[in-house]
């Protein structure tokens, strides 16, 4: 009879199991904390045969109700290389209108297309004005590939714009367990996974597998220090990005100008050298009125402000944060003395 019942309760309890096992997740625990996950494409969602929803991106995340309770909207799903300025005018405008309607979020999690991630994410590093976090995930496998590992920086993106830490370091960068500054973020590789880097700074922190860890901050003005407003910004300057090499002429510069560039980035050699021929080209645009940025070409170090006194020194951001930081500018003033003060603050 013992034996029996035994064997009742045994049975019983398997079947407690499989019906635990087999049950879906919860959307996440009542206390977790809520995040809203905006997906605008990009090779984390392009599986074979159409892409992922930001819900079904959601879906596919191992253990994310242990962390954050999901919540998906779906701004746009195409490649990043597709992705307008006009829309992140309209991205940035709806996180600071999630942010400001919402107060209990407690983060945002952006899906990008890798290459051209570190642009979209610096923007917003410019101009969402709030301490709380904003994560720009993205993969580089798809998920039709083996090895594809988007849902895994997902989940971690995720527990990051969760992470209390995360608050007032801006726009944060998460892919490969480690988070990186959108200012000094840049990919460094077109198929490796490790790709994302800052360089000589290095990273700010890492996503491991028992917790969130920083291990320093971002002094750099941004997000609710920000002075960028896109309240009544219709559209972004025109800013064209010029490379220094050898035998460079400036006739390139003179069409930029010509074909209607409010200010022009100058990729310069070393710590800002730029070719002889291209003098004529930097002079006609400083009589046209267009703001001339010098940033180097190396990928690291800083270009000093008063180096050359009729162009703005882009310190260390690289050309293509450059161009953001002076398309921002471009917005409020076109004296390049502020202009400069901004290069020197953010």
């Amino acid at each position: 009879m013992m034996r029996r019942s035994c064997a009742r309760a045994s049975a019983l309890l398997a079947i407690v199991a499989f019906v635990l096992l087999a049950a879906p997740p919860v959307a996440g625990a009542p206390g977790a904390p809520r995040v809203l996950l905006i997906a605008t494409g990009g090779t984390i969602s392009n599986r074979t045969g159409g892409r992922l929803t930001a819900e079904e991106l959601a879906q596919a995340i191992p253990a994310l109700s242990r962390y954050a309770r999901a919540e998906t909207e779906q701004f746009a799903n195409v490649s990043s290389s597709e992705v307008t300025l006009a829309q992140w005018l309209q991205l940035a405008r709806r996180i600071n209108a999630v942010y400001q309607k919402d107060p209990a979020l407690a983060g945002i999690v952006v899906t990008s297309g890798t290459d051209t991630l570190e642009e979209l994410a610096y923007f917003l590093d410019l101009t969402v004005r709030d301490v709380r976090p904003v994560v720009v995930v993205g993969s580089m496998r798809n998920p039709s590939t083996l090895g594809y590992e988007g849902a895994a920086n997902l989940l971690e993106g995720f527990r990051v714009a969760a992470e209390p830490a995360s608050r007032n370091k801006g726009v944060l960068v998460v892919l490969n367990d480690e988070i990186n500054s959108a200012r000094e973020v840049t990919k460094t590789d077109a198929l490796r996974l490790q790709t994302f880097q800052s360089r000589s700074y290095g990273v700010l922190g890492v996503a491991d597998s028992d917790r969130v860890v920083y291990y320093r901050d971002v002094v750099k003005r941004h997000t609710a220090k920000s002075e960028f407003d896109l309240a009544g910004v219709t559209a972004l300057p025109r800013v064209d990005i010029l490379l220094v090499y050898q035998g460079a002429t400036g006739d390139l510069i003179k069409a930029a100008v010509d074909g209607g560039a409010k200010g022009i980035v100058v990729a310069a050699a070393g710590a800002g050298a730029i070719a002889p021929d291209q003098s004529s080209g930097l002079q006609y645009a400083a009589s046209k009125g267009v703001i001339v940025v010098t940033a180097t070409r190396t990928g690291s170090g800083r270009i000093a402000a008063g180096r050359r006194s009729s162009l703005v020194a882009a310190e260390d951001l690289t050309p293509l944060k450059a161009r953001i930081l002076l398309m921002a500018a471009l917005t409020k003033t076109s004296d390049p003395v502020v202009i400069q003060r901004m290069f020197t603050e953010y």
